[in-house]
């Protein structure tokens, strides 16, 4: 048996889960869900990352303190993620006591093996705000492609990378101000001691080829010491010893998934932190995050860990952005859909299954097409899945008072079924949720050409043949069972509600036994079918609310 310990990049606690998050997250807990059908044990977590100028901005402009700004954002991404029913152990905040004390463990290993140096360096400091900018508040012009509107650390457009003072007609993101510059001490954590190491990591064809490549292009370019402090104002944890210099959020972000963690085995008396997180660890710890993190994930974050005595993640899982009808999520668009939005007219199991016949083990962007996404909802799930069980199960329930029979009518097509677990299980546990869907569909259609070869309904009009019937249709059911058991971690709602039409918990390992003698509950509704106004009414609402 496996342990697992999978998490996904924490979402910031400024704005609501979107599609571009759901992505993301849904993603991992199929995987998450199909290690757990496997008997593994896998521990699921993930928290809002809660620091930094812009919560601190908000919560400004809001009349609101930080703390309870992200309090209350908080409870609102909970919920969203628990409605769309992903399996988080436990959903925490980087504001935490946890949190805080491993980041200050950390820096204080990091300081006694002499990786942290003080420096004075030149910012950018708004005279309007009084305030140094973070690089994310500075704007410009990138100095290697010239793209306008780039933030300060890197361009969207070319990927450089790069400090705010490089920009090429800097302004503040704040009040539009021209930053001028002012000297200030900060911390920086020596990276470049660390090259050897990073690159024996990243080159060791455990990450996705386009991450090592871009990895390469980092290494060329040179790796150079990281600022981690921030001077106030700032929300978040203060440097101990230094006056008015705060951690930088994208040191104690990361870090956050070891205080989840840790909060975590604070509440379950059995969890050892020591075991997932020693240098010496023989679990598995796997990062979900965006394409947009790869720097922060693949250099810093393994360099931290490596120069504190803490392990190094196994690998991590990168995927690309989401976009609505061919282009970028836009509010003026309407297509800025945030996950409680979606909710108020979609089922939940609806996202999860589009996604999946969409991902794989590549960080390509994906398009989320509306006209695409009810076709294969009602194509795929209604027409091909669920109307197997609906088709047969009420001649099961009328004819045979709900009991299904004692043999199959087609033991090899059941057996070609059970045949193709060890590919789809390989599928699964590569990330190829596409392929899945693939196979799991072309399963589906021979299931449905069997029902249309046989045409129960005629069989029921002749007589003398109620055991054909009972077969051929006790078949089906079996069919149908394995295709949503090959589907559980994909639509868990539908698996919850076939369990209960089947009378039958849906385990992975026991699928090849079919059900015989065994009854069954009368059928009902198992998956509503969606048409194209009820995606509109979403983009439409989003339209009239951003």
């Amino acid at each position: 048996m496996r342990k697992l310990l999978v998490t996904c990049a924490l979402p910031y606690s400024n704005g609501a889960i979107h599609l571009g998050h759901m992505l993301e997250h849904i993603q991992a807990d199929i995987w998450v869900r199909y290690q757990r059908m496997r008997g593994h044990e896998v521990y699921f977590i993930c928290a809002d990352d809660a620091h930094g100028t812009p919560i601190m901005l908000k919560a400004k402009k809001l009349g609101i303190s930080p703390e309870v700004m992200i309090s209350k954002m908080n409870q609102e991404h909970r919920k969203d993620f628990s409605d769309f029913n992903i399996s988080y152990d436990n959903y925490h905040s980087t504001h935490s006591n946890e949190n805080y004390n491993l980041l200050h463990l950390i820096y204080i290993r990091l300081k006694k093996n002499n990786l942290i140096t003080m420096r004075t360096v030149s910012q950018l400091y708004d005279p309007e705000e009084k305030m140094f900018l973070p690089d994310r508040f500075v704007q410009g012009n990138c100095p290697k492609c010239k793209s306008k509107n780039q933030y300060g650390d890197n361009c969207e457009i070319c990927g450089a990378i790069y400090n705010p003072n490089e920009l090429i007609l800097p302004k503040s993101a704040i009040s539009g101000a021209i930053p001028v510059m002012r000297n200030s001490k900060h911390l920086f954590f020596k990276l470049p001691e660390f090259y050897s190491m990073l690159k024996t990591w990243n080159y060791s064809n455990a990450l996705q080829k386009q991450v090592t490549n871009k990895m390469k292009e980092w290494f060329k370019s040179g790796l150079k010491d990281w600022n981690i402090s921030r001077d106030e104002p700032y929300f978040g944890f203060k440097i101990p010893g230094i006056k008015k210099k705060y951690f930088y959020v994208w040191l104690d972000a990361p870090i956050g998934y070891m205080g989840t963690f840790k909060n975590l085995c604070n509440k379950r008396n059995n969890l050892n932190f020591d075991e997932f997180w020693n240098k010496s660890s023989n679990t598995e710890l796997y990062h979900f995050i965006g394409k947009d993190v790869v720097y922060f994930h693949s250099l810093f974050w393994p360099a931290i860990l490596e120069g504190s005595n803490f392990r190094k993640p196994t690998n991590l899982f990168v995927h690309g952005h989401i976009t609505i009808n061919g282009v970028k999520m836009s509010k003026s668009r309407g297509t800025f859909i945030t996950a409680r939005n979606y909710l108020k007219h979609l089922d939940a199991d609806c996202l999860r299954y589009y996604y999946a016949t969409k991902l794989s083990s590549s960080i390509k962007d994906m398009d989320f097409n509306t006209e695409d996404f009810v076709n294969r909802v009602n194509g795929d799930i209604v027409n091909k899945i669920v109307n197997l069980a609906s088709r047969t199960a009420g001649f099961i329930s009328k004819q045979f008072n709900n009991k299904l029979s004692n043999k199959l009518s087609n033991p090899i097509l059941y057996q070609t079924f059970i045949n193709s677990e060890k590919y789809i299980s390989f599928l699964y546990e590569k990330r190829k949720f596409s392929c899945v869907i693939r196979e799991v569909i072309l399963l589906a259609n021979l299931a449905n050409r069997y029902v249309a070869v046989q045409a129960p309904w005629l069989i029921a009009k002749e007589k003398n043949r109620n055991s054909d019937l009972h077969d051929v249709c006790s078949t089906v059911i079996n069919l149908f069972r394995i295709l949503v058991i090959y589907l559980k971690p994909v639509l868990p709602k539908l698996a919850e509600r076939s369990e209960v039409f089947l009378n039958n918990e849906l385990h992975w390992a026991k699928f090849s036994e079919p059900l015989l003698n065994h009854r069954i509950r009368i059928f009902s509704m198992l998956f509503q079918r969606i048409n194209l106004k009820q995606v509109n009414n979403v983009f439409a609402f989003s339209k009239k609310n951003n």
